[in-house]
């Protein structure tokens, strides 16, 4: 009789490690084939100047300070440019994962600037349909409240605005690097002289390499390909290095551009690297848990 017990019992200890070793295979092979989001692309929602594929999270309140000096070529009576000064505040809100809407005010042209920055598809692997890239969309308008030239003559509220639209297609290749490609068009419904476009085209170009734990150099460039000039507009390039200090991600870069938002970057850009015109600057960052969401 005890060795039928002993016997039933060994048996079922058997049956029970057999279901445990299915359900761990079973348990495996879903976590196999779970669909994991990519993060981290940019450790910031902007590369410099312009946006990256990142984005804030949501129920995040960012609130930012992009500061810019003068031209550092201006010699030491201007301290290389550092007795001058242009910045742009703007507050970014997370309203979802995928969906952030800013504002912000530049004393460059006394312009003030909004935008709705929108992810449809966020690069993922595993699961079913994977994603290889993200894809991100950007509309905008900036408001200028500049005295009129001539204010004798018939001047419209509609003349004060510009806009853009851009897609962002990028890729976090590794931990170390990510790179991004932005087609954009910006219209201004008023431009200096007869012979401008009012619509401009361009392709923003922007890259991360992780340095450190806590460091990267960053690159954002945009090729302008229709629209202006290019014996007295330039291509803005920005380079520089994102520190991440805590709730703060502190930058510093050097730029050719004076404006801060993608009309004034884009269509305004006067100054050469080639030359020697380039300005030091900082961003700021601080993030704020604005509301908690479910």
């Amino acid at each position: 009789m005890r060795t039928i017990f002993l016997l039933l019992l060994i048996s079922y200890s058997c049956s029970l490690a057999a279901q445990d070793d299915l359900l761990s295979l079973v348990t495996s092979k879903d976590d196999a084939n779970k669909k994991e989001q990519v993060t981290n692309a940019f450790k910031s929602s902007r590369v410099v100047n312009g946006h990256s594929m990142e984005f804030i999270g949501k129920g995040i309140m960012d609130v930012r300070i992009l500061h810019r000096f003068g031209l550092a070529n201006s010699g030491i009576n201007n301290l290389f440019g550092l007795d001058q000064a242009n910045m742009r505040f703007g507050f970014d809100y997370g309203v979802g994962k995928s969906l952030t809407v800013g504002v912000g005010r530049s004393n460059v042209g006394k312009e003030w600037d909004g935008f709705i920055k929108f992810r449809p598809i966020w690069q993922a692997k595993g699961g079913r349909l994977p994603s290889p890239v993200s894809v991100v969309l950007v509309t905008g308008m900036t408001y200028t409240t500049l005295p009129w030239d001539d204010p004798e003559r018939k001047n419209f509220t509609s003349s004060r605005m510009a806009f853009y639209n851009q897609i962002i297609i990028g890729r976090k290749f590794s931990e170390a690097f990510s790179f991004q490609l932005a087609p954009t068009f910006v219209h201004r419904n008023l431009v200096a002289l007869a012979s401008e476009s009012n619509d401009v085209y361009a392709l923003g170009i922007g890259g991360r390499l992780k340095i450190s734990k806590r460091t990267a150099f960053v690159v954002d460039y945009h090729y302008v390909a229709r629209g202006l000039d290019k014996t007295i507009y330039k291509n803005p390039l920005s380079l520089g290095f994102d520190i991440e200090t805590g709730g703060h991600v502190f930058q510093l870069h050097f730029s050719n551009s004076t404006g801060m938002n993608e009309k004034a970057f884009i269509t305004n850009t006067t100054n050469s690297w080639g030359k020697g015109e380039v300005r030091f600057g900082f961003n700021l960052s601080r993030v704020f848990t604005a509301s908690k969401g479910k």
